[in-house]
């Protein structure tokens, strides 16, 4: 996990995952125009990050390169780090809700 959270950290590399979220299969001249101000080169270290990370996987076809967003870490960082903290506030916020909802009526 620590790679994952590694990889999460950076806005560059959150913003090139948000553009495999959108349109999965792109290749590195497509993610090349998610970070204008980047070099291909810096897209290519960040993709390489990601890949690592196993929230990219890559897929070869003939002399193009499509890379695609795995999202299975990032479900595996919510079911082990948010989830179990998540139920216990929202059963809070629901006693809350109907006590106030039975104040009023």
């Amino acid at each position: 996990m620590d790679e994952v959270f590694k990889a999460l950290a950076d806005d560059s590399r959150r913003a090139l995952l948000d553009a495999l979220r959108e349109r999965d299969g792109q290749t590195l001249h497509e993610l090349c125009a998610v970070r204008p101000d980047m070099t291909r080169f810096g897209v290519m270290k960040h993709l390489r990050v990601l890949e690592e990370a196993h929230l990219v996987l890559t897929e070869r076809s003939g002399r193009t390169k499509l890379h695609y967003l795995n999202a299975v870490p990032i479900r595996e960082i919510h079911d082990r780090w948010i989830a179990p903290y998540r139920a216990p506030v929202a059963a809070g916020l629901m006693a809350l809700r109907d006590r106030a909802e039975g104040a009023t009526t």
